[in-house]
């Protein structure tokens, strides 16, 4: 048995290019998906976020249309309303990756990690402590954002060079978010020396570079759970 730890956001909201704010949170189908794939294989895991804070949820990710379809959309919305390491989590700035015997670091998705996690110390010093000590990391769709705190000795991005997948400008465009958007994640990963590659918009599309394993988009989670899980079981 293993421990997971997941880092996900404590934003509720997201501010526009023009300053306005709109509802975000992890996406459910994110956390849920691999939440439940590391639990059913036996793991523990504890979820963190800056300041300890409870992660919300974006509400829209429970809808049917967003969930794929009403059942789907119940299941997910159990485990948000129900798991206890939703409910408690730890803050991110009493992580000890190494100290605390984490096994592998998740991060999943929504706009929220753009607001947060994307400029959050703590945060960015647990994906570098992993990063330097061969943790297995998963990221998906907007959880890359995090990777953007996580800086190196001499400032530079410590995964400059690293070969990703992360939610595309296309998809941000079709979501109809991307002309409101300060930022779009694609552009400032590349900018911070990443490689994102783009795969089809909205099908499953999962990275491995090294220990770091990266999802395109929400159809993601699933694959990348089951990598993680590969990782775990060698």
């Amino acid at each position: 048995m293993a421990k997971i730890l997941f880092v996900m956001t404590g934003a509720d909201r997201w501010t526009l290019a023009d300053g306005s704010e709109h509802p975000t949170g992890y996406w459910a189908e994110e956390a849920v998906v691999p939440y439940l794939a590391f639990k059913d294989a036996g793991h523990t895991v504890t979820v963190a976020t800056p300041g300890g804070v409870v992660p919300p949820v974006d509400r829209g990710s429970l809808s049917p249309e967003a969930a794929g379809g009403a059942e789907k959309a119940t299941a997910y919305r159990a485990v948000v309303e129900s798991a206890p390491e939703f409910a408690a989590p730890v803050a991110l700035a009493d992580v000890r990756l190494a100290e605390d015997g984490y096994a592998a670091v998740y991060v999943p998705g929504g706009h929220g990690p753009m607001e947060d996690l994307a400029v959050d110390a703590d945060s960015g010093r647990v994906l570098t402590e992993a990063l330097a000590g061969g943790v297995p990391l998963g990221v998906v769709c907007h959880g890359p954002a995090a990777l953007l705190a996580a800086v190196d000795g001499d400032g530079a991005n410590a995964f400059a060079g690293y070969r990703i997948a992360a939610f595309t400008n296309a998809e941000e465009r079709q979501a109809g978010l991307a002309d409101a958007a300060a930022w779009l994640l694609q552009d400032r990963l590349t900018e911070a020396g990443l490689t994102v590659e783009e795969g089809e918009p909205w099908a499953p599309h999962v990275e491995t570079d090294r220990t770091v394993v990266t999802g395109q988009n929400p159809a993601s989670s699933a694959p990348l759970a089951a990598e993680l899980l590969k990782r775990l079981a060698s």
